[in-house]
């Protein structure tokens, strides 16, 4: 494979949008809801608020998280899957499956 093919590797770039410690708790948690910022915090206390934005923009830059605005004062945003997204989250219920398959060490 050629150096500029692996940049465009489709494995590549769907390991971008999962990869990583949250992305994937992240589509489990929002799974058919949507949420508010402070839901999806309380669901996963144990993710700071700096890495939750980031990831958040993470998803929401490869259109798997969709962020809706509403336009009031205070600020009132709410986070969904989009229809990829809930393409992942299948990916993420198959990997939870896997996981109860695999031996503790």
């Amino acid at each position: 494979m050629k150096q500029n093919d692996i940049k465009k590797c489709p494995l590549r770039k769907a390991l971008n949008a999962l990869g990583g410690k949250w992305n994937l708790i992240i589509i489990k948690t929002v799974a058919h809801n949507e949420l508010r910022f402070g839901e999806i915090k309380r669901i996963i206390p144990d993710i700071s608020e700096k890495v939750l934005i980031d990831k958040l923009k993470v998803l929401v830059s490869f259109d798997i998280i969709i962020r809706k605005n509403f336009n009031e004062v205070p600020p009132k945003v709410s986070y969904k899957l989009s229809k990829i997204g809930l393409e992942a989250l299948g990916i993420v219920e198959a990997l939870e499956i896997f996981g109860t398959r695999l031996k503790q060490n």
